[in-house]
């Protein structure tokens, strides 16, 4: 059984209907959804699950299953459970979930203003960040800042695009986080292209236009480590 990956053709799809197809201790598996399960570095999806007879099953978190392409919806403490084949409407915390797009994008265009290593990184809705391998001395968090704040302003359109295993085997440098290497085996991988500006292996949810993202902020530039120097961003609408 796997579940149909909705948001991999539209990230901007809030809603959907889906049918159970496994109820379990460790989650809901539906045939399709719109929750994007934890991975990447990006936090996962929140929402609700609304039955026929109108009970709202909240999701608390979304989590990869076991094998590819399969999601497990993790529920509230308290909510109702479905039977296995009911028919629900999913309804996606968007907002939440478009803070998430926002910060993951940006953190690609951070990786192009910071020239290094990648080593590390996570996007939960407050704040994101990625770590490199690079000399603390050469960070200027007010540097970084405005670069990649003159990024977002440029207003490029986002893509996705696919490769093979054989054509990203070809070009390894495509593939800037060293702590998080893509999938493989599936037959091809996704790239999010940003024309001119970024192209690398992705499997997370972003925006349209990186106009979207608006400014950011660097809240810290600090050391965790000898090959570990973490930058952390928020939006600058997100208090």
């Amino acid at each position: 059984m796997t579940t149909e990956l909705l948001f991999r053709d539209d990230a901007y799809l809030k809603t959907a209907t889906a049918r159970v197809l496994a109820v379990s201790e460790h989650g809901i598996e539906l045939d399709r959804t719109v929750f994007y399960p934890q991975g990447g570095g990006q936090a996962g999806d929140t929402g609700t699950l609304l039955r026929g007879n109108g009970e709202r099953i909240v999701v608390a978190d979304t989590r990869k299953g076991d094998g590819a392409d399969r999601v497990r919806h993790h529920i509230a403490t308290g909510s109702p459970l479905p039977e296995p084949g009911e028919a629900l409407a999913l309804e996606l915390d968007w907002e939440r979930r478009y803070r998430l797009m926002r910060l993951h994008t940006a953190l690609h265009l951070l990786s192009c203003v910071i020239e290094a290593p990648v080593t590390g990184g996570n996007i939960v809705p407050d704040k994101a960040r990625l770590d490199f391998d690079i000399e603390l001395g050469l960070l200027n968090a007010a540097r970084i800042e405005s670069e990649t704040n003159a990024l977002i302003a440029a207003g490029a359109a986002t893509e996705s695009v696919w490769i093979s295993d054989a054509e990203l085997d070809a070009q390894p440098e495509l593939v800037k986080t060293m702590s998080v290497q893509p999938p493989r085996g599936a037959g091809r991988v996704r790239l999010l292209r940003i024309p001119g500006i970024d192209l690398q292996p992705c499997g997370g949810t972003h925006v349209a236009n990186i106009a979207e993202i608006g400014p950011i902020r660097v809240l810290k530039v600090r050391s965790e480590g000898k090959h570990n120097k973490r930058v952390e961003i928020a939006l600058t609408d997100s208090g």
